[in-house]
């Protein structure tokens, strides 16, 4: 993938999560699309829940998206600086994704999405499928393990 240091929009969301391969699209709920791979969601468009709201207004995010980890230390490395862009809410404790508001997106470079969803699918992906992408995208990663 060609090195960006643009930052993200939500359009690069969408074709980031379907350029990883065997990538299929729910609607979801509201219309609001589930990426999955194997059946199995990597990246999703929340509807507005309690757990995730304004602190003052009390409004309920309408743009969130949950995004996989492939551990609990990915995400905790990812929510721990409150400048970051990702966070979680208790709802997500023992749950290996983060949060990101649509509204944020552009706090990220595309290269840094293209990392976080990569990792997404890898995490989600059969073994087989995940090795396959690796020995292709990241040469030499076998060695490091």
């Amino acid at each position: 993938m060609r090195r960006s240091p643009r930052l993200a929009r939500i359009d690069d969301v969408h074709r980031l999560a379907l350029a990883m391969p065997h990538v299929t699209v729910s609607p979801g709920t509201q219309n609001r699309p589930v990426y999955l791979v194997g059946g199995r969601s990597f990246v999703f468009f929340r509807n507005p829940r309690p757990d995730a709201f304004d602190p003052e207004t009390g409004q309920r995010f309408d743009d969130v998206i949950v995004i996989w980890v492939p551990d609990e230390g990915d995400k905790l490395a990812m929510v721990q600086d409150d400048s970051s862009p990702f966070f979680t809410t208790p709802h997500f404790d023992g749950h290996l994704s983060v949060l990101l508001r649509a509204s944020r997106v552009g706090e990220v470079t595309v290269d840094e999405l293209a990392e976080v969803i990569q990792d997404a699918w890898l995490s989600r992906a059969s073994r087989r499928r995940s090795e396959a992408w690796l020995r292709e995208h990241r040469p030499g990663w076998d060695r490091v393990r």
